[in-house]
């Protein structure tokens, strides 16, 4: 198929069965905010958002990869911290030599090698994150900053030795924001919005960026954050890129904001009512990126959905609370290695991919607890694996036992595999299902499988699904029933 210039086209672009199928890959952030490495890690965001409204919640983000714009703003912890370590006149730029010295000892290889035994099926590498700082090689080098930009090519080296083990390989790109070139704090959802440069040479600067990431490293996701700058058709970059990898996917994070109308939006009364509609719509919805008429999947940061999703999604979080590495944080701000494995069920079978965030510290070593949780759910995977990749959800998602453990479902042909989300304490479970779910399993073959055991399992209809077996020390029991 050819694709023109124009949302009509670019929206018949089908869904790729690769991306349908992979269920969970890996992120990652690792920018010059690794050398400082610091965030507050007392709240989430939802609670900083609850409790002191936007402007607390940007100047005590927990997110260390927004060390730059945290340290602009008055008062901050960042600040602070920024202060008290390297002292007034130590501008973030200074970190860019630490960072070239400190690479020179990364192994691209095991990298891909640990995201290889996680069982990831694709990798988005952050090719430049909002200081402008980039991980690649361009022919269109940054206008005001010379050598803005990684010593060695990062995405150059890693993307063959992601390709070499089986995974896909994607980049990320922070196409509206660029503190380099747009240097107000963002202090708020709107500053937010309205925080990149709409200067032609920054619109020049990004679609020459793209052009070129995609001719020379053909991603098969391109993933971009906040939004993209006004002034160029950006349809035309979309189906540059659906004719150049026809099995490419584009995320939904893309909405371009017009230059004429961001004096509307920058009015008082309007900021007033933004931030209104915002604090009304609660901490709870986690963070959502407004749709744009265009994408193949939507991205959810650090929440999940309650129900199946007719569009795919895809759950992008961190380990902890934070993308970029923060050396503040220690196991307690980091999900259980159950708790992954739980969180990865429960989205797919609601139609997600997990997109879980690694951030590297300096010298590219990847923290030693995010190694672990990895490799956890790698194990957990290499055993449970049919239930997750190449599956469909079922007609529901979810359901509970009489004990009061969770239910996960997902499918696959003639196959529906039930994921109990911990360990029984008795041989007989019974899950109960609504009257039309349970009619769906009129017929049912009497025997399953359990995912890593030679133990058969008995099923029965009765007053819900009734499974007996002989239960496993495992974060999750994975059954597969044939469908009648």
């Amino acid at each position: 198929m050819k694709y023109e210039s124009n949302l009509a086209s670019v929206a018949r672009h089908p869904l790729p069965a690769w991306y349908e199928d992979a269920k969970f890959g890996i992120f990652i952030h690792w920018s010059l905010s690794c050398i400082p490495a610091y965030a507050p890690i007392e709240k989430n965001l939802a609670e900083l958002l609850e409790k002191g409204g936007e402007r607390a919640m940007f100047a005590n983000t927990p997110y260390a990869e927004w060390y730059l714009n945290s340290i602009r703003l008055d008062g901050s912890p960042a600040q602070r911290h920024h202060l008290s370590t390297y002292g007034r006149d130590h501008d973030y730029a200074a970190f860019a030599e630490e960072f070239n010295a400190a690479i020179r000892d990364w192994q691209p290889a095991q990298w891909a090698e640990l995201f290889s035994q996680a069982q990831a099926r694709y990798v988005v590498l952050v090719t430049k994150h909002h200081d402008g700082f980039t991980l690649f090689n361009s022919d269109t080098p940054h206008p005001t900053k010379p050598n803005w930009t990684a010593s060695r090519d990062i995405l150059a080296e890693l993307a063959p030795e992601v390709r070499a083990r089986g995974m896909r390989m994607g980049l990320y790109y922070s196409g509206s924001i660029d503190w380099s070139f747009f240097h107000p704090p963002i202090e708020d959802f709107l500053s937010l919005a309205l925080g990149g440069s709409t200067d032609p040479e920054y619109v020049a600067y990004v679609d020459a960026h793209y052009r070129e990431l995609i001719d020379k490293y053909r991603p098969s996701v391109l993933w971009n954050d906040i939004g993209y700058p006004p002034g160029t058709n950006l349809y035309d970059l979309f189906a540059y890129y659906y004719n150049t990898v026809p099995e490419g996917v584009i995320n939904d994070r893309w909405i371009q904001v017009p230059a004429w109308n961001r004096w509307f939006f920058r009015l008082g009364p309007v900021r007033k009512l933004v931030s209104y509609l915002i604090r009304r719509r609660g901490p709870a919805a986690g963070i959502e990126p407004p749709a744009p008429p265009h994408s193949d999947f939507a991205t959810p940061e650090y929440t999940v959905r309650e129900e199946i999703s007719a569009r795919k999604w895809e759950c992008v979080r961190g380990i902890g609370k934070s993308f970029g590495f923060n050396a503040e944080e220690s196991a307690e701000d980091y999900l259980t290695a159950d708790e992954l494995v739980h969180m990865l069920i429960d989205i797919v079978s609601k139609n997600g991919n997990l997109l879980l965030n690694v951030g590297p510290m300096r010298d590219g070593t990847i923290p030693p607890l995010q190694v672990d949780r990895l490799r956890s759910l790698g194990t957990w995977l290499a055993t449970n694996g049919a239930a997750i990749f190449e599956t469909r959800p079922w007609i529901r998602a979810s359901a509970t036992t009489a004990c009061g453990l969770p239910v996960r479902f997902t499918r696959k042909s003639d196959r529906l595999f039930v994921l109990i989300l911990g360990k029984p304490a008795q041989r007989q479970v019974l899950i109960r299902l609504p009257a039309d779910s349970a009619s769906m399993l009129a017929g049912l073959d009497a025997s399953a499988r359990l995912l890593g055991s030679d133990e058969p399992v008995l099923c029965e209809l009765q007053d819900g699904l009734s499974l007996t077996g002989t239960w496993l020390d495992s974060p999750a029991q994975a059954m597969e029933l044939k469908l009648p």
